[in-house]
């Protein structure tokens, strides 16, 4: 399996679940590493053979920008959902980063692996 990657996503949106929170946009940071099989994009060297990973990253941000969850659990888990199921990606690994969360702390999140990384075996 090959994987296509991005990192260091920032994207402003509502999370969080005290009240202060839920008045304000906050940063959260995205890492994705996405499986796929580049064999047949390679050799045609056509982006249509491939995950285009620029579609990939206008619609995750789109989606967070409009979403309003309490928990970055919850917004982590329908980023993984909405990328599986609408690029057709058979394994993901997301990293999602709430800064400054904890004070003293420089990085807070959640990681979450999903699909099947063997298929591409």
């Amino acid at each position: 399996m090959d994987i296509i990657f991005l990192r260091g996503l920032q994207i402003e949106t509502v999370i969080g679940i005290y009240d202060w929170e839920r008045k304000i946009k906050q940063t959260v940071v995205i890492d994705l590493e996405m499986g796929t099989d580049i064999r047949k994009a390679a050799a045609s060297d056509d982006i249509e053979h491939t995950l285009d990973y620029k579609a990939v990253s206008k619609r995750i941000i789109s989606f967070v920008e409009e979403s309003d969850f309490f928990l970055v659990e919850t917004l982590a888990e329908k980023i993984a959902q909405i990328v599986i199921r609408e690029f057709d990606v058979p394994w993901l690994r997301l990293t999602l980063n709430k800064k400054g969360a904890i004070r003293k702390a420089s990085d807070v999140g959640i990681i979450i692996e999903r699909g099947d990384k063997r298929k591409y075996g």
